[in-house]
């Protein structure tokens, strides 16, 4: 949510960032807005006179009473009344203005980063840099599930008993892989300064609607029947939420958090669920980092996080590359965005593992995050970014670590978690 401020500024600005991000539809909404702040700030300034009026004719009751002139009292008293029954209506009137500006304001996308480049959608994404060489070798890859399978990882059959699509088993060496490589992600945000978190894996709807837009709750998140919980789709949503109405201190910035989460997702859109794979899932398991900082600082870490997840997936043999998301496929909420994406070599195509994101203040002002100083308190900036998702993650560890005879090498850095193993051999 951007400062109304803004609005009242430079309604331009506003109006532009929104047809740079195809959303000519939203247009209106800003001289709703403006009008209806308009309306608020002069039932304000009546609500202020009324009360002060009001605050002046009840001081003179006591004396007139005291002094023996009850009938110019009784008179008085009424006109109090009456101010009270106009304040009483005024109060609802600025109430009905604030909850209007405020549904409007919501849906209103934050002011993009001058650098996000102009697209209608992913399509649009643009390619900035690549890590690591991307090799397809010599021998045929098969299909993920299928290499997990001959390894005796993979059961999606029962998972479809049990849950239906979008669910699976994972098993034996594969599962401890799976575990492995979140236990090296946690130890691996740790040593880089990062606090680990286990975070709430429900959330209040107050908390969702702070940390994302509509349109990105409905299509996500799961509703617990019956009550004001939802289940969380990724955990930097209960991260956020955890400084939700605090102040915090200068001198505490930065916060850096690194949490572990199961996510629940609808997975909702034109993507739909993939019945073989691992790539897109009801459910999965995630490390990822948030960042508080200040303003200034904010950039800054957007290039130093997205950067850590590249070098966690070098670090096991995964070539990577950085994809700048276009404005189109920016979510309303950020002013920059980028993704990190794993080779695939049996579709010699990347594929997304990992999200970056900058929501400047946006968050913040949602969730009430401000920082004190001593020239008065403001809200700080919120980042966040995926360190891994597994299994999705695991994909781009098997095939780039995938050797001919069907076995897959196990990254030198995850052995210590997998008891030394140093191969994961099919089962015959």
């Amino acid at each position: 949510m951007i400062d109304i401020k803004l609005i009242r500024e430079n309604p331009d600005l506003v109006k532009e960032n929104i047809k740079k991000k195809f959303q000519d539809q939203k247009l209106p909404l800003v001289d709703e807005v403006i009008e209806l702040d308009k309306k608020n700030r002069e039932a304000t300034l009546k609500g202020d006179s009324l009360r002060s009026s009001r605050n002046s004719l009840s001081s003179q009751i006591g004396v007139l009473i005291k002094n023996g002139q009850k009938d110019e009292a009784e008179k008085i008293k009424k006109q109090v009344q009456d101010i009270n029954k106009e304040l009483e209506e005024n109060e609802k009137l600025e109430e009905k203005y604030s909850e209007e500006i405020k549904s409007r304001m919501m849906k209103i996308p934050n002011i993009m980063d001058p650098s996000v480049p102009i697209g209608k959608d992913d399509s649009e994404n643009v390619e900035v840099q690549r890590f690591g060489e991307a090799v397809v070798p010599s021998y045929e890859i098969p299909h993920h599930a299928d290499i997990i399978a001959r390894l005796g990882g993979l059961d999606k059959e029962s998972a479809g008993r049990t849950s239906g699509v979008g669910f699976y088993y994972l098993l034996g060496n594969v599962a401890r892989l799976h575990e492995s490589v979140l236990a090296y992600a946690r130890d691996y945000m740790i040593n880089n300064g990062f606090t680990y978190a286990i975070p709430p894996f429900m959330i209040r709807s107050d908390v969702v609607t702070g940390v994302m837009s509509f349109e990105e709750m409905d299509a996500m998140m799961y509703k617990i029947e019956g009550e004001d919980l939802y289940l969380i789709g990724t955990s930097e949503h209960s991260m956020i939420g955890k400084f939700k109405d605090q102040i915090i201190k200068k001198e505490d910035l930065p916060i850096k958090m690194t949490s572990y989460s199961p996510c629940f997702r609808k997975e909702i859109g034109s993507h739909g669920l993939e019945e073989r794979g691992l790539y897109r899932l009801h459910q999965f398991e995630k490390q990822e980092m948030i960042v508080l900082c200040e303003p200034e600082e904010s950039m800054d870490y957007y290039n130093k996080m997205w950067k850590l997840t590249v070098d966690f997936f070098r670090s096991m043999n995964v070539p990577v590359r950085q994809l700048e998301c276009c404005s189109g496929d920016l979510a309303d909420l950020k002013v920059k965005s980028c993704d990190v994406e794993a080779w695939s070599p049996r579709q010699q195509k990347y594929f997304e593992v990992g999200s970056c994101s900058n929501l400047s203040d946006a968050q913040a002002r949602r969730l009430g995050i401000r920082v004190k100083s001593e020239k008065g308190n403001y809200y700080l900036h919120t980042l966040n970014n995926t360190v891994v998702a597994s299994p999705r993650g695991l994909i781009g560890i098997i095939e780039n670590n995938y050797n001919e005879d069907g076995s897959v090498t196990v990254p030198e850095v995850l052995r210590p978690y997998m008891g030394g193993l140093e191969k994961i051999e099919p089962v015959k």
